[in-house]
């Protein structure tokens, strides 16, 4: 991260590029003279905030539309950047092959610090951290700055100025959360959170409860009815605002207002919208239309955003806003981060689409609305050759990245919160997080929180299909009574069908504990079910290939085990993906095409003894015996009677397979 260097001696002058604001750059807190040329400071603000080199085309066709000599141009510009950013020691502006970058390692540059305290989490930082990321705000990015016949670098800069603003909003919740209540400060932020989100309920609210604790029932009224009209204008629900500010002035009537102590502001809790899409104890996203930088619209785009939408609600994860609602904002102009906050949701996906010739470029990005953090960002790039064909490609990635980031922010969120606080979303993600570590210990928390769930949410499918997932590991593993936790999996397989019938990890459940209960035509109709209702889905497609590796079509199972790791690479389940390819390479004959596979899944942090065990005899049958006597060992360090007939009673091989890796086990001494 790009931080203010403190000035020592011996050291280079310090240099610093305030973007946010007037454009300026200071050496030693003197500002250096720049050409009074728009352009200049555009490519200034667009190096310095692009994550890698970006090639002389791209600046051209961003910034100039004209035919005589924009490369000429860019050379001008670049010579006054040197100028301005280079010393005799140090070059900043870096040319390599047709590629341009900035080096600002060692300088300050308000707008990357801030960039970078949104990936980090807003969240996280104390209120001295919070102070100092405000004084940064001295204006929008650029401020004042417009280019004519600009259209891309136009584009590039709204969005921009836009994420600046949603962590400005994001800064001053924090500091009005734990400044003292009341304080000058406090006041401050408050009046500039509320203009910086006209839509965010939280804001007003907070605003309302302010001015009531300091006698201004008037202002406060006021303040109110400009609310209402303005919520009225964008045909918004102001129902919960209103119920807010019942609640505060019936405080206010009582005691707990006046004698509130000077701490730590507390912001008034909010209903939920009376008719709104989102439901608050699940997580929610919005995916706003994707721009084409052709600026048409009803194209390209439009129709890729429409796909994204079906897929993430084909997955059942979480709320997925309507495609007409966020079409309309769209209309109407709205940012996406101010759209989130207009729909209550907890997350935002937004992205562009770019046709050049040769090319096809889809940018996306994820973002956690009320703390404007971007949770994931992507950039695709691909040849059109078979362009329906590409697109299905790049949505299978989108949709699939966008559902475990969320998963995964959710899952850590649950484990920050106090154990008896956890709402039915909450304790499910808890659970999650526990049954991912792949130990009994960690295995019996995860079904107690899901039991926890689903005591607080008798109809949620999912806790549904994790509780019976950790009675599939009870019975796998052998960590219980296999019959009773084969029969215990079954059964809540089977309310998880009952509560959602087109839930894809219903299905996914209900296949696996029929494989366990040795159904293989069923399993495989339950998995062939789950990936129907969700193509998207990849523990469905993990599944099938698990289910097919030991006694169904081999090549089956490596398609789909390469198609689960594309669609979730980073998985919590990879080395159980890679481990049953490995299998089928052992049926097909490959030996050491199963060992290198085996390997793989074995080297994953979370991989446990069966995984092992897979690549212990996956190399001896590739006759790499002192690498399988390794593995061996490994096991029998916690399984000191460990067998043969322990690996092959764990899976459901046909009489080919089950000879094949009993030939192994020989090999090495397990048999």
């Amino acid at each position: 991260m790009e931080s203010a260097p403190s000035r020592l001696e011996g050291d280079r002058p310090i240099l610093s590029v305030r973007l946010l604001g007037p454009l300026e750059i200071l050496r030693d807190g003197v500002p250096v003279a720049l050409p009074a040329s728009r352009k200049l400071r555009a490519l200034l603000a667009y190096l310095a905030l692009a994550p890698h080199a970006v090639g002389r085309s791209r600046l051209c066709e961003l910034l100039w539309d004209v035919p005589n000599d924009p490369r000429g141009e860019l050379r001008w510009c670049l010579s006054k950047l040197r100028a301005a950013l280079d010393t005799p020691d140090r070059r900043r502006v870096i040319t390599q092959g047709d590629t341009v970058a900035l080096d600002l390692e060692g300088c300050h540059v308000d707008a990357l610090e801030l960039s970078h305290a949104a990936a980090q989490g807003i969240a996280t930082f104390d209120v001295e951290r919070l102070q100092g990321l405000a004084k940064h705000f001295a204006g929008d990015l650029l401020d004042g700055l417009a280019l004519e016949r600009s259209p891309l670098f136009d584009s590039w800069l709204v969005a921009q100025r836009r994420r600046f603003q949603a962590s400005h909003a994001a800064v001053l919740e924090r500091l009005v959360e734990n400044l003292p209540a009341d304080c000058d400060e406090t006041v401050g932020h408050l009046d500039r959170w509320a203009e910086l989100a006209p839509f965010d309920t939280r804001a007003h609210a907070a605003l309302l409860a302010s001015l009531t604790r300091r006698g201004e029932i008037g202002a406060a009224e006021q303040h109110l009815a400009s609310a209402e009209r303005l919520f009225q204008s964008e045909e918004l629900d102001f129902a919960p605002l209103r119920q807010a500010w019942r609640a505060i002035r019936d405080q206010q009537s009582g005691t707990s207002l006046k004698a509130q102590p000077a701490g730590p502001s507390t912001l008034p809790q909010l209903a939920a919208p009376s008719a709104g899409p989102v439901e608050p104890s699940h997580a929610s996203l919005a995916v706003m239309p994707f721009a084409d930088e052709s600026g048409a619209r009803g194209g390209l785009a439009d129709g890729f955003t429409h796909d994204i939408i079906t897929r993430l609600a084909k997955l059942r994860d979480f709320f997925v806003i309507a495609r007409g609602s966020v079409f309309a904002l769209a209309e109407k102009a709205i940012a996406p981060e101010e759209a989130g906050r207009k729909l209550g949701v907890d997350y935002v996906a937004t992205g562009t689409v770019r046709s050049l010739i040769g090319r096809l470029i889809v940018s996306v990005e994820l973002v956690e609305v009320r703390t404007a953090r971007i949770a994931w960002a992507e950039t695709f790039e691909r040849r059109p050759d078979d362009i329906f064909a590409v697109l299905d490609d790049i949505g299978d990635s989108i949709v699939s990245s966008i559902s475990a980031e969320i998963e995964t922010v959710e899952r850590n969120r649950a484990m920050l919160k106090a154990p008896n606080s956890l709402n039915a979303w909450e304790a499910y993600h808890r659970g999650l997080w526990h049954m991912y570590r792949f130990t009994q210990a960690e295995n019996e928390q995860a079904r107690r929180f899901f039991d926890k769930a689903l005591q607080l949410d008798p109809t949620f499918a999912r806790a549904y299909a994790g509780l019976s997932f950790t009675h599939w590991q009870n019975a796998f593993q052998r960590w219980s009574d296999r019959d009773r936790e084969s029969a215990l999996a079954y059964e809540s397989a089977g309310h998880s069908l009952l509560v959602d019938d087109h839930n894809p990890a219903a299905h996914w459940a209900m296949g696996r504990a029929l494989w366990l209960r040795g159904e293989h035509d069923g399993s495989l109709s339950e998995l062939e079910r789950a990936v129907d209702l969700s193509p998207n889905f990849a523990l469905g497609h993990y599944a099938l290939s698990f289910v097919h590796s030991q006694s169904g079509d081999p090549r089956a199972a490596i398609s789909s085990s390469d198609h689960s790791r594309h669609l979730s690479p980073f998985d919590p389940l990879l080395f159980g993906m890679l481990g049953s390819r490995a299998m089928s390479h052992v049926r097909l004959g490959q030996f050491e095409e199963a060992a290198e596979w085996a390997l793989k899944a074995a080297a994953r942090p979370n991989a446990h003894t069966i995984i092992l065990a897979i690549a212990a005899h996956c190399l001896a049958l590739a006759g790499r015996l002192d690498e399988a006597r390794g593995f061996a060992a490994a096991i029998r360090k916690t399984l000191p009677d460990y067998r043969a007939d322990d690996f092959i009673g764990t899976f459901r091989f046909d009489p080919d397979a089950e000879a094949l890796f009993r030939q192994g086990a020989r090999r090495i001494g397990l048999s």
